[in-house]
């Protein structure tokens, strides 16, 4: 889909093709649209970011409560977004060992009960290795570090999901 294509988009038919990109929020794609046209690939990633970084705490909050935590009973439920499931696939994360899925699982246990919110990063490009040490780092930085880095995070997972559904020439 090219730029002027979703430029063209009604609200309805915008929300129905992006509003997944931000995990469970579609009033982030809501919001971005009422700010078209946009320029480029770049300026409707930076609008919807923008819809999510001027949402209040609770809402971005909310926000980060509906990411899965990974390899976690959703997962192993395969109740994982269609993103999601192919996100956590590519790092590895659906072939864990057993060693592995118990080390991620008790690192996310004390992540969720350190900061009340899962552990979120983007997967792309990480393996299961680079994604341990990255929550075993972040697990003891304080909440306020934690809750930046998450939005900073679902940020870079939105645009790696934008990139694979925009045709940016």
């Amino acid at each position: 889909m090219t730029l002027d294509d979703i430029n063209r988009l009604s609200l309805t038919e915008f929300v129905g093709l992006f509003g997944d990109i931000f995990e469970h929020a579609p009033w982030v794609a809501q919001q971005a649209w009422e700010q078209r046209p946009f320029a480029d690939l770049d300026d409707l990633h930076r609008k919807m970011v923008d819809a999510m970084m001027q949402a209040p705490h609770e809402r971005q909050l909310e926000l980060m409560r509906a990411h899965p935590q990974l390899t976690g009973r959703v997962a192993d439920r395969r109740e994982l977004t269609e993103a999601s499931e192919q996100e956590q696939a590519a790092a590895g994360l659906d072939a864990c060992s057993a060693e592995e899925k118990a080390e991620l699982s008790e690192l996310n246990c004390r992540y969720f009960t350190r900061h009340g919110f899962p552990f979120i990063v983007a997967v792309k490009g990480l393996s299961v290795c680079d994604i341990l040490e990255a929550m075993k780092r972040r697990v003891g930085r304080s909440t306020e570090q934690e809750f930046a880095e998450n939005l900073e995070q679902i940020a870079k997972i939105a645009r790696l999901r934008l990139e694979a559904r925009v045709d940016a020439d």
